[in-house]
């Protein structure tokens, strides 16, 4: 069976899913912020299988949804800009190429894994070594990567000599307020133990209170926003988001 057989076969199966959880969650009780689909409820994801996380239709999860809410809510891409974005999501990827304000840089270490079939190909880039000049880019999204990045002090330096003077980015990580201080310990190396310590099979930390103070080391100024606060506990529920994140917006 040839790739491109086996690729019509995967897709035609996941257009049955999808449509067969369309149907078991149909209701307007949610709304995903991103394609504006209504549901009883967003699917169940993750290793623990958190409720009311998925979109079935855009695929989403809580935190593309919290972090588009507030790029619209704060018209924070409003004006014709170049930006970069490291292990694009597909819904955030969909949005951005075909938007004609936006001169869209989506990069990976692996780009191989993104078959999205846009007009922008995914480019090759170490984070920890970016391939583009310095003060080049307007806007920067970075969401849960750097807790994959041992060096990830090299990581936000390196954000921060590509993003403009008074350009902006999103930095998002899984974070353990109840740490104190970033937890990391390169001699666990197996997937196994970093399960155990790190929650997942390629993490290479848990991220502490300390964030914060790390992005501004790397010369950020940071604003550590409790933009979940404004959404009453109902309006929590019904975009399906984390009610525990807070959104990292740097500024050069």
């Amino acid at each position: 069976m040839n790739s491109l057989l086996k690729f019509s076969i995967k897709q035609k199966h996941r257009e049955h899913l999808k449509k067969r959880k369309e149907k078991i969650f149909k209701g307007n009780i949610v709304q995903c912020s991103i394609c504006n689909s209504e549901y009883r409820e967003f699917g169940p994801f993750g290793n623990t299988k958190r409720k009311n996380s998925k979109c079935h239709n855009c695929g989403s999860l809580e935190r593309h949804r919290l972090i588009w809410k507030y790029i619209q809510d704060k018209e924070l891409i409003n004006k014709p800009l170049r930006l970069l974005h490291f292990a694009p999501e597909k819904v955030f990827y969909d949005i951005f190429s075909e938007s004609s304000q936006i001169d869209y840089f989506p990069c990976d270490l692996h780009p191989d894994i993104y078959n999205y079939n846009g007009n922008i190909p995914v480019r090759k880039a170490d984070i920890t070594k970016i391939p583009f000049e310095d003060d080049y880019f307007d806007f920067i999204l970075c969401n849960h990567v750097l807790e994959h990045i041992p060096n990830d002090a090299l990581a936000m330096s390196e954000l921060y000599r590509v993003m403009k003077p008074n350009g902006l980015g999103i930095f998002q990580v899984p974070i353990d307020y109840d740490r104190e201080k970033t937890y990391e310990d390169f001699s666990i190396t197996s997937p196994k133990a970093r399960l155990k310590a790190f929650g997942r099979r390629d993490h290479v930390r848990w991220y502490g209170q300390d964030y914060k103070e790390r992005l501004t080391n790397a010369g950020f100024e940071v604003t550590e926003d409790d933009f979940i606060d404004s959404f009453s506990t109902e309006e929590q529920f019904k975009y399906g988001f984390d009610c525990t994140e807070k959104i990292y917006l740097c500024r050069k």
